[in-house]
């Protein structure tokens, strides 16, 4: 059977004897029985890098001790270098809108580790604490958007943008090999005049390359941070200096140029910047709707159908059908689409209905859509 310890803050709450969580985690995990899923693993490591960044910056300005400061880092590289304690974040993603729940569960993970690194039992809080020394000069209201934006630059700029520009390649490889060939134009389906059909692959080209300039127009602004507004925006309780720090740690942490905001209010009230990238992401996925679309109509037949180009074989395209050849890639490209799309709708009702007041009451729901469009 498995063992459990009492923890207290308010309440009591039987935690089990091995997690590395503690009691707020653990009332989560009760209240919030919802989806069976969490935050993605990009998130949690996005969001220990802000802890990091924060640690770093509280000990240059002389507020965290070098030793505990110094053992909260090494238990934060444990989960974004040595890629640890992943079973460790199991809040399910429908939680408080401000991803309260979360934040805590990254200061009791940390913390407990950081007292297990220094000979203490899990659940000690001491001499580390989760909310004193791994939260300090911090809240979930200003450092759960920082994370979403750290998250989002790096899924944007490792993953998404070099797809995207290998399919560009592709596209005018695709587009060489083609000239010369001119076919019949059509609209309203019905043939028109001729077009070449390099001209066809052009156009799909232009369209992506139109989309992804909107998704690097908004990447570069992800790159400012509300870091150090805390609650509201206002900066109360932060030293001076401790967001213009942070900024600079999570620069050497990531590798990307960051700012600190002007108006930490904005990014915490609302998030407007992650809105305008969900709508690039709608026009790319219309995009390439348009090209997968078309490839299937063109593709048509062989012998019925339009017949204009003969795809690979990638598979056998019907159990009954022997030699049939059937789109299977455009139709898989067009149905993510449709889900990007629908995505885009999630955020957009996100924003509007749950921007209340100083803060955006959906940021878990936002990150995770976003993301999985990206």
């Amino acid at each position: 059977m498995r063992k459990f310890r009492t923890e207290t803050d308010s309440l009591e709450v039987r935690v089990p004897a091995d997690a590395y969580w503690g009691a707020v985690t653990q009332r989560a995990i009760e209240n919030f029985r919802i989806s069976g899923g969490g935050f993605p693993q990009q998130f949690i490591i996005a969001l220990a890098r802000v802890k990091k960044a924060c640690a770093l910056a509280n000990m240059e300005l002389g507020v965290l001790s070098e030793d505990i400061g110094r053992v909260i880092v090494q238990a934060l590289d444990d989960v974004i270098v040595e890629k640890k304690f992943g079973d460790q974040f199991p809040v399910d993603v429908y939680q408080s809108g401000s991803g309260t729940q979360t934040n805590m569960n990254m200061n009791e993970v940390i913390a407990n580790r950081a007292n297990e690194i220094l000979g203490q039992p899990l659940g000690s809080k001491t001499p580390v604490h989760p909310n004193d020394h791994v939260n300090m000069s911090q809240s979930s209201n200003d450092v759960i958007p920082t994370a979403m934006h750290i998250c989002l630059l790096e899924e944007i700029s490792d993953r998404l943008v070099p797809a995207v520009e290998s399919l560009i390649r592709t596209l005018d490889e695709e587009s060489r090999e083609f000239r010369g060939i001119v076919k019949i134009g059509r609209t309203h389906l019905q043939d028109a005049v001729p077009i070449p059909l390099s001209m066809e692959f052009d156009v799909y080209r232009s369209h992506i390359e139109a989309a992804l300039g909107d998704v690097l127009t908004v990447r570069d602004d992800l790159a400012v941070l509300p870091i150090g507004g805390t609650a509201v925006g206002t900066g109360i309780n932060v030293p001076p200096e401790f967001s213009k720090l942070v900024v600079r740690h999570l620069e050497k942490i990531t590798g990307f140029p960051l700012t600190e905001s002007s108006l930490k209010a904005a990014a915490i009230a609302s998030h407007n910047t992650i809105v305008r990238l969900s709508a690039a992401l709608r026009s790319l996925a219309l995009a390439c709707i348009k090209m997968s679309t078309d490839i299937r109509w063109m593709a048509s037949g062989p012998h019925a159908g339009l017949g204009n180009l003969l795809l690979p074989v990638n598979e056998p395209g019907s159990s009954i059908m022997p030699g049939k050849v059937n789109p299977t890639q455009a139709e898989a490209l067009t149905q993510v689409c449709i889900r990007v799309i629908g995505n885009d709708t999630t955020v957009s009702l996100a924003e509007g209905l749950l921007s209340n007041l100083e803060l955006n009451l959906a940021k878990p729901l936002i990150m995770v859509t976003v993301l999985e469009s990206v």
